[in-house]
């Protein structure tokens, strides 16, 4: 079996998990993990000039782009009020900085938003204890 194949594998079963799984908690933790994954990605690949990969560069912008909004349309305004907004707005600058960047070639916006997208990650996962130690 090659890397591709087992790649492939772990995310079919990661991606079956989150499907079979009631905890929406779970779901963001993994959305936002793969989001600081393809955002690192994209950033060490943004410059083919040296040594960075155009397949992956457009892979990981494009799939960073997509859980982007994933998180966007799933927050509830009328719960979440001001933390909804303040966080939708963090979403909507690390879109834009990709965005920005992938325009440029150059990654300029992207390490700063992969640390605002990298810090709000952390603290899903301590939340995500706390909800835990809870039960």
């Amino acid at each position: 079996m090659n890397y591709n194949n087992i790649t492939q594998a772990y995310q079919n079963a990661e991606r079956q998990a989150l499907e079979e799984t009631n905890d929406p908690h779970l779901i963001i933790m993994t959305m936002l993990d793969a989001l600081v994954k393809s955002m690192q990605i994209f950033v060490d690949n943004i410059d083919h000039k040296n040594g960075g990969n155009l397949q992956m560069k457009s892979k990981h912008f494009s799939r960073a782009i997509s859980i982007i909004y994933g998180l966007q349309s799933s927050l509830d305004f009328e719960k979440g009020g001001d933390i909804a907004n303040n966080l939708f707005q963090l979403y909507e600058f690390a879109r834009l900085k990709l965005i920005e960047d992938l325009g440029k070639g150059v990654a300029n916006g992207t390490p700063q938003a992969l640390e605002v997208i990298a810090s709000i990650s952390d603290a899903w996962k301590e939340m995500g204890k706390q909800i835990r130690d809870e039960k």
